[in-house]
């Protein structure tokens, strides 16, 4: 990282702030002594503007449609490797070794199983309740189970919490998912990688042995490879203001947790499914197209575009080919949704008002349709999301905590509202 520096003239103040430039990406304004020379906040709603942390972790470039890991190009990780080899990258800062591989791998396995006295948090939930309501509530009870893991100070504790909360975060979506559809909970199996555990976990039941698809476990792994992480985005934000705090990391998570929960962030895959269901057959696409080219209708096109990406998103190739792969397994060709679903990606890659507004399918498009192919309701898919995005969220923790810049996080805010005025007596009044 190398400074420079340039100068703000405010009324009859100039000053000199530092300019910063990373290793690679846009400058960055250094305004930290701002108030103290000018008086004066900078305005930025929603921080779009604003670096408000120094990583490096991940690195997005919108316009390029580039994603990079630690500097690896999130292409060649999901073709190439496996999520825990992505999630060992992301918390250490290189690919591992075929012993480190194999050693890091052992000890998330080890870690899969949850206090057995957690599964009758379930239970206190309506049978109706949505998962990711359960999934805030189970995973923040986590800091109530393993004491040993929450003083942030202890570097091992870290580590140890940072396995704990990628090897369980499976086993707890599962429990979710199971408990969700009413039926009992199926124990990790130590001798089956990461997502293949996951998938036994969810569809397996007691009465008949289970054998998980490898076509179906390799997108599932490639679906956690291209959630894993995404820079500071508003769950990741949230993680890390939780963390300055010094908050247990469990806590930390369960707030990223409730963060993604939300349609404009980790919801956006259910709602592109929801927008298919509202189509329902081919033959209604065209009047669905016209309203979406209409400024005067309401009606958007879910799971097209990125508020990050400005060309087609980088991990949304890679889901498109892992979504055909998944769809010619299963045979769901047939399937009205799918149909509704394919001719849409069909128009948007070639109709010329998608293509001059940069309306490509995204992953959340991709990811809704492999999911509901894989038999999984949309109740979970930002579970499924929360599942995968744990790794990065732990990594920009563990990142934060580490910091010596770090302070608590305390954003400023413009005041629109009554001046200082007197209190009048309520008899007065």
């Amino acid at each position: 990282m190398t400074d420079k520096s340039g100068n703000l003239v405010l009324g009859d103040k100039k000053v000199d702030l530092p300019v910063k430039s990373g290793s690679i990406g846009p400058d960055v304004i250094d305004i930290g002594t701002l108030y103290k020379q000018t008086g004066a906040f900078t305005y930025d709603p929603g921080f779009t503007s604003t670096a408000s942390c120094e990583s490096k972790i991940t690195y997005i470039d919108g316009d390029a449609g580039i994603l990079l890991h630690r500097g690896y190009p999130i292409e060649q990780l999901a073709e190439q490797g496996d999520f825990l080899e992505t999630c060992y990258l992301l918390l250490y800062g290189e690919l591992p070794t075929a012993a480190q591989k194999k050693d890091f791998d052992h000890r998330v396995t080890m870690h899969t199983m949850v206090h057995e006295q957690m599964s009758r948090f379930f239970t206190g939930f309506r049978r109706d309740a949505h998962p990711m309501a359960v999934m805030v509530g189970t995973v923040g009870a986590l800091s109530a189970f393993y004491h040993d893991s929450t003083d942030i100070t202890d570097p091992h504790q870290r580590m140890v919490a940072s396995l704990r909360m990628i090897a369980k975060m499976p086993t707890i979506a599962a429990m979710a998912y199971k408990y969700h559809i009413g039926q009992p909970f199926v124990y990790p199996q130590n001798d089956l990688d990461y997502a293949s555990n996951f998938l036994r976990m969810c569809f397996a039941v007691p009465c008949e042995e289970y054998k998980v698809n490898p076509v179906l476990a390799r997108a599932m792994d490639r679906i956690f490879i291209l959630h894993a992480d995404h820079e500071q985005n508003a769950s990741t934000s949230t993680v890390r203001l939780a963390g300055s705090s010094g908050a247990n990391p469990f806590a930390c998570i369960a707030a990223g947790i409730a963060c993604l929960w939300g349609p404009a962030h980790g919801g956006a895959n259910e709602a592109a499914l929801n927008m298919l269901q509202e189509i329902g057959t081919v033959d209604k696409i065209p009047e669905y197209i016209a309203r979406a080219k209409d400024k005067n209708d309401p009606f958007r096109l879910m799971g097209f575009g990125h508020r990050v990406y400005k060309n087609y998103d980088p991990r949304a190739k890679i889901m498109q080919k892992t979504t055909h792969e998944v769809l010619a397994e299963l045979g769901h060709k047939d399937d009205p949704l799918l149909q509704v679903a394919m001719e849409l990606e069909k128009i948007a890659l070639t109709d010329e008002y998608f293509i001059e507004k940069k309306l490509y399918p995204n992953i959340d498009f991709y990811s809704g349709i492999t999911l509901k192919a894989m038999g999984f309701p949309t109740t979970m898919f930002t579970v499924l999301f929360a599942l995968a995005r744990t790794v990065g969220w732990i990594a920009q923790w563990a990142e934060m905590i580490e910091d010596p810049q770090q302070r608590i996080g305390r954003p400023r805010q413009l005041y629109t509202g009554e001046p200082q005025r007197d209190y009048v007596p309520l008899s007065k009044r």
